[in-house]
């Protein structure tokens, strides 16, 4: 309590510096830093580690000499267009009566204690003439280091206004050099990075894919500055925009060397009306920042995601074997019935039913039918899902189920009876993606449909334990009969399918608070923290492959707990063991899509103990400090260590990667991280496939400095491409 109020009379007593206000927003080591100037106009001045002073902040701006024309003012803290500015704006408005100009005065500001821990800055922005008011929010997480930003802005005209842009955040970052790793990719390709200096003009980074809109490059990135950083050096902020729809990242390198970073959801095709007094919220702007290197930043990252945003971020998640890649379509009653014994023998928790159990005038025996009729497949399902919640239940397992409520096929009953609900221009070609269509989300008589899918399944089966969320199409030719209906723009179509979206995921949420659901998308074509706030986890992607899995899981971990990341053990690349494949999975939320009755004796025997080894330290991959120790963009191994926050007990994850050249790949000691110095430990290989030996003496123990300082090697070789380790502090 002491320390908020010390926050507060910091905050008046900068208020009050020569007529200008000075608001400093603060985490537990950073600060963010804006002030007015002599028009009113409110300045980004500072971002990095607080001042043991804050009274020193006015200080700053005075060493600034941004002295040019109006050209050369570009630290404006939500830059509008149209009048003195000439830069990139933040803020577009076209106001009642045509005028395309803005001006924004700073107005108040005020900060709010939501608990010991986070904070909420809320800034008062005003047009002097037009009376529209922006509300900059910044909620920070102090002991995490990580600042959500968004941004509302409230009609106050008599008439209609049309936002053209509307901003999320709109930073600027001192500097001289900017080292921009931005990601790319396409289905089984996703979290591709590549890393590059930023030169003076403009980089975009955007999508326009509608729903899929994280297929080819996600909402994600990760920006240097001083040199490219490390995982130990260099200052990086890390970000996330929390949007399911398509986003826009903007980064303008001035002349002065400094950068305008503007981010938010993208206006392409998205200008949005509002009424009088009716308000518009952007989407929220997710980073953290460090001085200390990558490796920081994405620690601070993956602990407020699991308190604040993931969906049940704290909690424990269940084991499981689908029969996507056992069955495909091709199944039914009997054949599942057949494949639950194998979870059982596995000792996961629930067998997951995948795509093909529905539908009946077009049955789905293929991608190119019934989408959208939610009804259980006579043929196949005679007896409904309810039989086969009663099957997995009487030997012990849970069942699950995958469903697609977004979508809808052209040969399907939804479609013939409601394609007034379908995502399509009525006097052009049909373009499919997935053989697929959308529904209008933006309808809310098509939420409720959508909704109602879920529900009806729980109404007949309240025992369905698990829900996997697919959504395989983009937006293509896109077009609204609801919103021509209400004679609103089609250019609310892109905000309002994902507001939509939101409102369905509030209600299943709401009326169904326990059931764990995985956010799926043709793998990782929709990840951000907008949708993970209703999903407990994620499919990274379709691609199982282990190696190329070691990539992604490299990439996402440094947005992404790994409690957050589902991981499968397929048959997608048989030329890797299934200890390498295993070990990989074992990184995430474990999960299987085999079929087990087809696994070797000794195989089938690994499978076992490695569930079992899993469910012994699943709770430190979950819960625990991740600390990328090896790159595999660097050598031919990668090393990942998971540490619990008593540093107690780590796993250490080691893979070779490329088997070029050389028969042993680590022939240096790996340097550990996160481990208490002073405390002892032992090391022991787990994981090991039946009737091979470690060549680690286990007996041996080492303080926790030898293993940070010095290091441990796990002897990866062409023969040991995968092994697991196991640190133990030794009790006295």
């Amino acid at each position: 309590m002491a320390r908020f109020f010390l926050t507060i009379l910091y905050a008046l007593v900068l208020q009050s510096v020569v007529g200008q206000k000075i608001i400093s927003i603060e985490s537990s080591k950073f600060a963010l830093v804006m002030q007015t100037d002599d028009l009113n106009r409110l300045h980004h001045i500072y971002l990095g580690e607080k001042l043991s002073h804050p009274d020193e902040y006015s200080k700053i701006s005075k060493s600034l000499l941004y002295n040019g024309n109006n050209e050369d003012v570009f630290n404006n803290a939500y830059t509008p267009s149209g009048t003195w500015n000439i830069a990139e704006p933040a803020l577009q408005i076209t106001h009642s009566d045509g005028n395309p100009s803005t001006e924004l005065e700073y107005v108040s500001h005020n900060i709010i204690r939501m608990s010991d821990n986070v904070y909420l800055t809320t800034i008062l922005l005003t047009d002097p003439v037009y009376k529209t008011e922006v509300n900059l929010f910044f909620k920070v997480y102090q002991n995490e280091n990580t600042f959500e930003q968004w941004t509302s802005i409230e009609n106050k005209e008599p008439q209609k206004i049309e936002l053209k842009k509307f901003a999320s955040a709109n930073l600027y970052l001192r500097n001289n050099d900017f080292f921009l790793t931005q990601f790319h990719g396409s289905w089984a390709e996703e979290m591709q990075p590549e890393t590059h200096s930023l030169t003076h003009g403009m980089k975009v980074l955007d999508s326009k894919l509608g729903t899929r809109a994280h297929l080819y490059a996600p909402p994600t990135f990760m920006l240097s500055m001083d040199g490219v950083s490390t995982e130990e050096t260099g200052k990086v902020l890390l970000a996330n925009l929390a949007w399911s729809g398509n986003y826009k990242f903007e980064f303008e390198k001035d002349r002065y060397d400094n950068l305008r970073l503007i981010a938010g959801a993208n206006s392409y095709g998205s200008e949005y009306q509002l009424n009088p007094q009716e308000q518009f919220e952007t989407p929220h702007f997710i980073y953290t920042y460090s001085e200390n290197g990558r490796g920081e930043a994405s620690r601070n990252m993956h602990s407020w995601a699991r308190k604040y945003r993931i969906y049940d971020g704290e909690g424990e998640r269940l084991t499981l074997l689908n029969n996507w890649e056992a069955t495909y379509f091709n199944f039914n009653e009997e054949k599942l019935v057949g494949l639950f014994g194998g979870a059982k023998d596995l000792g996961v928790d629930l067998f997951l039913l995948d795509d093909g159990w529905f539908a009946n005038k077009y049955p789905r025996n293929s991608d190119r039918s019934g989408l959208g009729d939610w009804t259980e497949n006579k043929a196949k399902l005679p007896n409904g899902l309810g039989y086969l919640v009663s099957e997995a239940s009487k030997i012990g397992i849970k069942f699950g189920i995958w469903i697609e409520p977004e979508m809808v096929n052209p040969k399907s009953e939804l479609y013939e009876n409601h394609q007034d609900w379908v995502i399509r221009q009525p006097d052009r070609k049909e373009y499919y993606y997935r053989n697929q269509l959308v529904l209008d989300l933006s309808n809310p008589e098509v939420q409720d449909y959508v909704y109602g899918i879920f529900d009806t399944i729980f109404t007949k089966n309240p025992e369905i334990a698990y829900v996997k969320w697919d959504c395989n199409a983009v937006v293509y030719n896109a077009y609204s009969d609801y919103l021509h209906n209400k004679g609103l723009p089609q250019s609310h179509l892109y905000i309002d399918y994902v507001k939509g979206l939101y409102a369905i995921l509030e209600k299943v949420r709401k009326n169904y608070p326990k059931v764990p659901i995985m956010l799926c998308s043709g793998g990782g074509g929709r990840v951000d923290y907008g949708a993970l706030q209703y999903f407990t986890e994620f499919w990274v992607s379709d691609n199982t492959a282990p190696i190329d899995r070691v990539f992604m899981q490299w990439n996402d971990s440094y947005f992404y707990p790994s409690i957050a990341m589902s991981a499968h053990v397929t048959n997608w690349d048989q030329k890797s063991s299934i200890k390498f494949r295993t070990d990989v999975a074992s990184m995430g939320k474990l999960g299987f899509d085999i079929v087990v009755d087809e696994l070797g004796e000794k195989d089938k025997l690994f499978c076992q103990e490695a569930v079992k080894n899993y469910d012994s330290f699943s709770n430190i991959i979950w819960h625990g400090d991740l600390f990328r120790l090896q790159s595999p963009y660097e050598k031919p191994f990668a090393c990942f260590q998971y540490v619990d926050k008593e540093k107690d007990r780590s796993i250490v994850f080691s893979y070779l990667v490329s088997d070029r050249f050389q028969t042993m790949y680590s022939a240096e000691p790996v340097k550990l991280q996160g481990l208490d110095p002073i405390q002892n430990y032992t090391v022991k290989e787990t994981n090991l496939y039946p009737g091979t030996r470690t060549r680690i003496d286990e007996k041996v123990i080492y303080s926790g400095e030898y293993l940070m300082k010095i290091g441990f090697n796990p002897e990866v070789s062409a023969r040991r491409n995968s092994v697991v380790l196991e640190i133990t502090a030794v009790t006295n």
